[in-house]
């Protein structure tokens, strides 16, 4: 039996660790082969060799276009094409309205927003060139359904990649190519030691405290774990999805409803 992206090339951003890693491994049991993008390549060769032979390590800086436009052609060079994108690369920060700082907010939204958008287009492009279609996945978050009191300006670029979603995926799908997007709740990982860390000194909070707290106020009962993800990043990229275009999906445990 074979799986179902078999024979496909991905190429995933921000997958040397946590979501990103786990939908690689995910996708390569499903028969693709897939790209390691990230800005980190000495820790993108260690993934993919330990994943094994259907994943490549490729360098990326979502903020630099030179380095998107290479990651592309990596792809092509390797595969013959890319089937699939995964907008997993992204950046947290928290602060007060009152302590945010132009340098936090240009930061995130070079990486979460425009890095996205970017990469979107590149891909989109050597698609629509290709002539096959394809599949782009961004990854969105519950932050981006609401507003949270320390948390404006990633709650504003993960809102901003609904609304890209929604944009990019109603043009490019006369190009049969379908934009999605997946809204993930909390999901506990090593990145969450430095949201705790953060929450910790703005809500003067024990270390440790504020997951303990968003973990148990999930209706599911627990954070999520990056696994609790690639079943719908594996349906998105499917031929199952080919009549989905511009959707946000959460997984959440049951956080948010919409």
């Amino acid at each position: 039996m074979t799986g179902r992206l078999q024979g496909k090339s991905a190429l995933i951003t921000g997958s040397a660790r946590g979501i990103g890693r786990a939908f690689a491994e995910a996708y390569v049991r499903e028969g693709a082969t897939v790209a390691i993008a990230d800005i980190n390549l000495q820790r993108a060769e260690e993934t993919a060799h330990k994943i094994g032979p259907s994943a490549y390590a490729v360098h990326l800086d979502v903020t630099k276009q030179d380095s998107i436009d290479a990651a592309i052609r990596a792809v092509e060079d390797k595969t013959g094409g890319i089937d699939i994108l995964v907008n997993n690369a992204a950046l947290f920060d928290l602060a007060p309205i009152v302590a945010i700082t132009r340098e936090s907010y240009d930061r995130l939204f070079s990486i979460n927003v425009a890095g996205s958008l970017f990469m979107l287009q590149a891909a989109a492009k050597a698609m629509i060139a290709r002539g096959k279609g394809g599949k782009i996945i961004n990854m969105a978050s519950q932050a981006g359904r609401r507003g949270e009191a320390l948390v404006a300006v990633y709650c504003a670029t993960k809102a901003a990649i609904i609304s890209l979603t929604q944009s990019a995926g109603l043009d490019l799908i006369s190009q049969g190519i379908n934009v999605n997007a997946i809204a993930p709740g909390v999901v506990d990982g090593e990145h969450w030691d430095g949201v705790d860390a953060l929450f910790a000194r703005y809500e003067n909070r024990p270390l440790g405290e504020k997951k303990k707290l968003v973990g148990e106020a999930v209706p599911y009962g627990r954070m999520g774990k990056a696994q609790d993800l690639t079943g719908m990043a594996i349906f998105l990229a499917s031929p199952e999805a080919d009549y989905i275009v511009a959707q946000t999906y959460n997984v959440d445990g049951g956080n948010w409803m919409s």
